[in-house]
């Protein structure tokens, strides 16, 4: 069974605690996972919603991608 890429995302900050998005494509490319900017940006602001992380700019082109701090939860859900 494949996972779903939001879920793969969410484990990789999850490994990591905080990133940014650069960071976080280069990991999922170690990872053999080639994705744009623009499907990372969609995943990013459905987790931000969730409240399982915060996005924050860090300069003009640049975003920090932390856990949320009252994320306690285990998430297993398949979203």
């Amino acid at each position: 069974m494949v996972l779903p890429l939001k879920n793969i995302v969410y484990d990789v900050i999850k490994a990591e605690k905080n990133t940014t998005d650069e960071e976080l494509i280069k990991l999922l490319k170690k990872q053999n996972i080639e994705t744009s900017k623009n499907d990372i940006n969609k995943i990013l602001l459905h987790l931000e919603i969730m409240n399982l992380i915060s996005v924050r700019w860090i300069g003009k082109n640049s975003k920090r991608i932390e856990l949320s701090e009252g994320n306690t939860q285990q998430s297993n859900a398949l979203w």
